[in-house]
């Protein structure tokens, strides 16, 4: 009689496991769907080369990250990445995609573990800061080194050619790191904050639920 009841329990408790990681896996198909259907809305900013476009699909990504756990949010955007990668190709051979996993997992990762670690608006605030710093630090190091690179030579273009574009909006951009300095570090600091400001108003609402 022990013996069945313990079977019944094991039986019951492996169910359970696979319900979780079902919708644990739901959760993060649909958020991906959505990170991708939001990178698809994109538009440039008035201080960065018209290749720079601002979007929202990290929105996505953070708030799956922060219900699940940094590992769940690289998760999301190596998908939604994919998505893009399927829906609009890729003129850079598949290397500004891996930089913009690179990036984005920089910005969502150390927000997620921080949360992880203080789990309350105190924590998720200074998480989502942390986030946006090393997106700026670690954004700017691979564009510097890595994107802008890769596009000069995927346009057949010069480096300076993107200087010369953003010294007409900005006459202080006048080489590679001032560009980083004025363009992509900015654009990096209000692509963070802004998604930061609308997880939190988002996630204070829905946060249990997402979390359940």
């Amino acid at each position: 009689m022990e013996q069945v009841e313990r079977r019944t329990v094991v039986m019951k408790r492996q169910t359970a496991k696979k319900g979780i990681a079902l919708h644990r896996l739901t959760k993060i198909a649909m958020l991906s769907a959505v990170a991708g259907v939001l990178m698809l809305f994109e538009a440039p900013l008035w201080f960065a080369p018209s290749f720079y476009k601002l979007d929202l699909s990290e929105l996505a990504v953070m708030i799956g990250a922060l219900s699940m756990g940094p590992l769940a949010g690289a998760a999301i955007e190596l998908i939604k990445i994919l998505l893009n990668f399927v829906l609009n190709g890729t003129i850079t051979g598949g290397v500004g995609e891996l930089g913009n996993f690179i990036v984005g997992c920089a910005f969502v990762v150390p927000a997620a573990w921080i949360y992880g670690k203080w789990h309350n608006a105190k924590g998720m605030l200074l998480g989502m800061a942390a986030g946006t710093a090393v997106l700026v630090a670690l954004g700017s190091l691979v564009n510097y080194f890595i994107l802008l690179p890769v596009y000069a030579t995927v346009f057949g273009q010069p480096l300076e050619f993107f200087v010369q574009m953003d010294n007409a909006l900005n006459p202080a951009i006048v080489d590679l790191k001032t560009l980083i300095l004025y363009a992509v570090a900015p654009f990096n600091l209000l692509k963070g904050l802004l998604v930061s400001a609308l997880t939190f108003v988002i996630y204070r609402k829905l946060g249990r639920q997402l979390e359940q």
